[in-house]
């Protein structure tokens, strides 16, 4: 899609490090739930943007072209974000990652900027598991700083008290690491491979 949003001379510290910035001018920028609506403001949903630099379609694919580009000409990203009042855009995480705990949509990427508040943790992952009556919920993987020693229960613990219930991981792995690609992202098919073959 080429850039479609960016930060402004004038912005401040807050909205350059925690947002992409606004649609630049002759693009638009929608966040739009399940059935192709728009969310309301400040709530989640898939970003779908529409611009001159924006790809009409796949080469040779009118079913993937289908797929990913609306009647209206939006592409759909795949990425869950929201916008302000602003029309400041936050990406909080990916569609495919994200999981129901009781009917409450859970955000792997925001639980995980929870997780990073925790003194010990240096990196956090997480996913949705199956639960028989929660339906999901989440588990995480974390890598711990030096420190004192801290176990599985009691970042269970901290988290009660850091984040909505149903944000809570129900269990939480320590690793030595988190595996990744080759770009530095993690790569949460290996983790949801490891908790499979169990």
């Amino acid at each position: 899609a080429g850039t479609v949003t960016g930060s402004r001379p004038d912005d401040d510290f807050e909205h350059i490090a925690s947002t992409v910035g606004v649609p630049w001018p002759g693009f638009e920028v929608r966040t739009l739930d399940a059935s192709g609506a728009d969310v309301g403001t400040g709530e989640p949903g898939e970003v779908a943007v529409r611009g001159a630099t924006v790809m009409r379609g796949y080469l040779d694919d009118p079913d993937a072209t289908a797929a990913a580009i609306d009647a209206d000409g939006f592409l759909h990203t795949g990425d869950l974000g929201t916008i302000d009042a602003d029309g400041y855009v936050r990406i909080v995480g990916r569609i495919k990652d994200m999981f129901i705990v009781g009917g409450f949509n859970a955000y792997p990427a925001e639980i995980e900027n929870l997780l990073l508040r925790h003194p010990r943790i240096s990196q956090a992952a997480v996913i949705g598991v199956p639960d028989p009556r929660l339906g999901e919920v989440g588990m995480a993987f974390v890598v711990l700083d030096d420190g004192p020693p801290v176990d599985a229960s009691s970042i269970i613990e901290w988290a009660r008290v850091e984040m909505a219930n149903y944000k809570v991981p129900r269990a939480v792995e320590i690793l030595g690491e988190l595996p990744m690609n080759a770009t530095g992202k993690v790569v949460k098919d290996d983790l949801r491979a490891r908790i499979a073959a169990r």
